[in-house]
């Protein structure tokens, strides 16, 4: 059975937002100040970040137009470079993926757990339970079809652009006290270190947006859609976090920032007083779900796209005829996140081995862009997105985060390391798949 479209330009523009507004901006900016050192550069990192961006946005928003298919990530670098390339860059972001989710939820549920649990209650056991039970509601939702989890999606980013607002009310509020001056003490090492180092979290806070091409099935339109939609989310979130990184410093201060950990609780605070963490910590709760959400809607299109191309058993594409969801996947990788939630340590410390697959799987999918180009041009003209400024845009986004690659090796060799071996070790996966899944139909539902 295949997948037949059902979202509008609204329902994928929340969730381009939703695929990016995750726990990022409430936790990385203490980590981009500690590595500029200096309010320009911290402003200016994260502005270079949203322009690349822009550029990413831009170059995949032609790529969808063009190639509008289920599980696109997965298959426009398959068509751009080899199925076995496409297949060891994807089977390392499904498990980064997976442990993105898990962090974030755990991250949610320390937020949550004093407003749901007993003191007795809040401990390290207490969170991983209320993780993993959003998780499992978040995974009937789904199983209930793509129509309600988009629904879902819809309800859970207003709450989560609601909270982000809060934040950015304190770069306008008159009611807020300057924070106390103190000197501004700049990090030792050279611009390119700083710059390399710093646009590693700013990446992994606006990340996400990519995976909107893997909806191409599901969209109506998608030629007419699928741009619009990601122009207008892309520009709610860099209009978002350059306020609220303002709003951050203004309240703060740019040298407490940097040894600031529950950012979102302090800030709300200025406005509600005893009540502003509760308040954030339903807010944040409700973001992480969002976060949840849109990744258990997502990642299950990457497993139908390699299904498809036979180095996954063909019950991986099987979609119930009445919900459009694919109920085996679905269950793969909800399974996935509630194992890795018993393995997880903290946040911070999965930042650079989930970006160091997204630079590279990032910087490849862009650069199929110059293939479709090519191989697509009697495409042209017929409605398709098509963007300007190139081949500048896209040659511009590839270079960065090809550079901030290198300084993820440059920043922590060893973990880089470990985390190309998993790479690596998808390549004698891939042809052992495929030699052992035998070529099958489309199964009926």
């Amino acid at each position: 059975m295949s997948i037949k479209p059902k979202l509008g330009p609204f329902d994928l523009t929340m969730i381009v937002v939703g695929l990016v507004i995750g726990m990022g901006i409430f936790r990385t900016p203490v980590s981009v100040a500690r590595e500029t050192g200096t309010p320009l550069l911290f402003y200016t990192v994260w502005v270079l970040g949203g322009l690349v961006t822009l550029c990413g946005a831009l170059t995949y928003a032609e790529i969808g137009s063009r190639y509008p298919v289920a599980g696109g990530f997965y298959k426009v670098l398959s068509y751009g470079f080899h199925p076995a390339y496409s297949f060891m860059i994807n089977w390392t972001l499904v498990i980064s993926n997976g442990a993105s989710i898990a962090a974030v939820a755990l991250v949610g549920a320390e937020y949550i757990g004093p407003v749901l649990l007993p003191e007795a209650m809040q401990h390290e056991g207490g969170r991983k339970t209320i993780a993993i039970t959003a998780v499992i509601v978040l995974y009937i939702i789904n199983m209930l079809g793509i129509r309600m989890s988009a629904s879902w999606q819809n309800v859970l980013t207003v709450f989560k652009i609601t909270l982000v607002l809060l934040l950015c009310l304190a770069a306008f509020s008159n009611s807020v006290a300057p924070p106390v001056a103190q000197a501004v003490t700049p990090v030792s090492h050279g611009w390119a270190y700083i710059f390399g180092a710093a646009l590693v979290p700013v990446f992994f806070t606006y990340g996400g947006y990519q995976q909107t091409i893997n909806f191409g099935s599901d969209v109506r339109e998608p030629s007419r859609n699928m741009p619009k939609a990601i122009f207008l989310g892309i520009g709610i979130i860099l209009l978002l976090y350059i306020t609220v990184n303002y709003a951050y410093v203004k309240v703060l201060g740019f040298e407490q920032l940097k040894h600031t950990d529950a950012l979102a609780a302090r800030m709300v605070a200025v406005f509600f007083g005893e009540y502003g963490f509760k308040i954030t910590s339903v807010l944040l709760f409700l973001s992480v779900l969002g976060y949840a959400n849109v990744n258990l809607m997502s990642n299950p299109r990457m497993y139908y796209a390699m299904a498809e191309d036979g180095v996954l058993p063909a019950v991986f594409k099987r979609v119930n005829s009445k919900t459009q969801v694919q109920e085996v996947a679905l269950s793969v990788f909800a399974a996935m996140v509630v194992g890795m939630l018993y393995f997880m340590n903290n946040f911070d410390n999965i930042i650079r081995y989930v970006m160091l697959f997204d630079t590279i799987g990032l910087a490849s999918a862009a650069a199929t862009i110059f293939i479709l180009r090519k191989n697509t041009a009697h495409l042209n003209n017929t409605g398709i997105y098509k963007m300007k400024l190139y081949p500048l845009l896209p040659a511009f986004f590839i270079t960065v985060y090809l550079f901030v690659t290198v300084n993820i090796f440059i920043k922590d060799i060893e973990q880089a390391l470990s985390g190309m071996v998993w790479f690596v070790v998808g390549l004698p996966i891939y042809f052992f798949m495929k030699r052992a899944v035998r070529p099958a139909g489309n199964p009926e539902a």
